[in-house]
């Protein structure tokens, strides 16, 4: 199983889960809504259906700092103010992943599909990488790549002759 990283600060009541140990508190969410684009007919041209979410990594909780690094490295095209290769400049308020939605007829339902792409890419930065391992080839497989290497030079000193 991978290893989670632990949150610096307990989760407030009315946070919103982002994983098991990932919150964000509904006041750092900001949607904008808009019109969609595309074929519709009446509704499209009426309603403010898409939906658009702005939340500062900063104030994501729960998260290390090497979480809001593997964050904002995996929401590279999402993230706007901050640079994913400085650790700095992520930590500022400035630095935000943005989302945007319009899948659905409904606002309430594009909402709700940012809020889950957030937790979808949250969730994952939650996970610790392993580390990989050096190993070496076994004698087995050393002796299997020459023996085939040597057949297949078998093989073109064969047609070489013919």
């Amino acid at each position: 199983m991978h290893r989670v990283s632990l949150p610096p600060s307990i989760r407030p009541p009315n946070a919103i889960s982002l994983g098991p140990l990932a919150w964000v508190l509904p006041s750092a969410l900001h949607f904008s809504y808009a019109r969609s684009g595309g074929p519709g007919g009446q509704n499209v041209n009426k309603v403010e259906s898409k939906a658009q979410l702005r939340v500062a990594i900063a104030s994501i909780g729960g998260l290390d700092h090497f979480g809001r690094m593997r964050l904002a490295r995996m929401a590279e095209s999402h993230l706007h103010g901050g640079d994913p290769d400085d650790p700095m400049s992520i930590e500022s308020p400035d630095a935000e992943i943005r989302f945007s939605a319009e899948e659905h007829r409904s606002q309430r339902a594009n909402h709700d599909e940012c809020i889950a792409r957030l937790h979808d890419l949250v969730l994952r930065a939650a996970v610790v990488p392993r580390r990989r391992r050096k190993t070496k080839p076994t004698r087995g497989s050393r002796e299997r790549r020459l023996e085939s290497k040597k057949i297949q030079g078998e093989k073109k000193e064969r047609r070489r002759k013919n």
